[in-house]
């Protein structure tokens, strides 16, 4: 009986590990597949989206300006492009395809920047402010979702994996850092993915209407 608790550990871990992964690397790209096969943004929140750029580049900003190797931080670069081409896409469905490759463009220069010679107070600030901004970046996209009364071509999968992937850092806080505020900060988005996955669920109908 002694054993089999490490072991059930053992396997939660690898679960929560698979999940933590699979929103790092995969979380974005069913959003991004989605709006390039309906061909809109409907029911996105520019705003959102780009909060959850800044959210993103925090953590590679961070690792570009401490050398870290390529390896320890590329699945955050995926993400990365993935959702700045999610806030091209954005852009470019509302008529603004200039107004978003200059912003790509912006974008780039200054990630570049911040990388090479930010000072390393900046860095730290940031890379503090990521989980701030992922939780604001939710918010928006839910008072979006209630103001227009539908999700539109918010991706389900997309919020489900963010969602799995809050929990599953919610338990590696609570099994290895025990910090209480990371702890109820990452519980914070992880219910607000929860009230995205509630309104996506709830309001599937009234989207299909919309987009017909």
């Amino acid at each position: 009986m002694i054993r089999k608790v490490p072991c059930l550990k053992f396997i939660m871990n690898r679960i929560v590990g698979f999940w933590i992964i699979l929103d790092t690397f995969l979380a974005q790209l069913p959003q991004l597949l989605k709006i390039l096969w309906r061909r809109s943004a409907k029911g996105l929140s520019l705003t959102s989206a780009l909060l959850q750029l800044y959210s993103f580049s925090c953590p590679v900003v961070y690792a570009m300006a401490h050398n870290f190797p390529l390896f320890a931080w590329g699945e955050r670069l995926i993400t990365l492009v993935q959702t700045a081409a999610i806030v091209f896409l954005i852009m470019h469905y509302r008529g603004e395809t200039l107004k978003g490759i200059l912003f790509l463009l912006t974008y780039g220069g200054v990630m570049f920047l911040l990388g090479s010679y930010a000072a390393a107070a900046v860095v730290s600030v940031m890379q503090a402010s990521s989980l701030a901004a992922l939780i604001a970046s939710k918010i928006f996209q839910a008072g979006t979702n209630y103001c227009n009364g539908h999700t539109g071509q918010l991706s389900t999968l997309t919020v489900l994996i963010s969602w799995a992937g809050s929990l599953g850092v919610i338990f590696v806080s609570l099994q290895e850092t025990g910090n209480m505020f990371a702890t109820l900060s990452h519980t914070l988005s992880a219910c607000v993915s929860c009230v995205l996955l509630a309104q996506v669920l709830c309001c599937r109908s009234s989207t299909k209407k919309k987009s017909e």
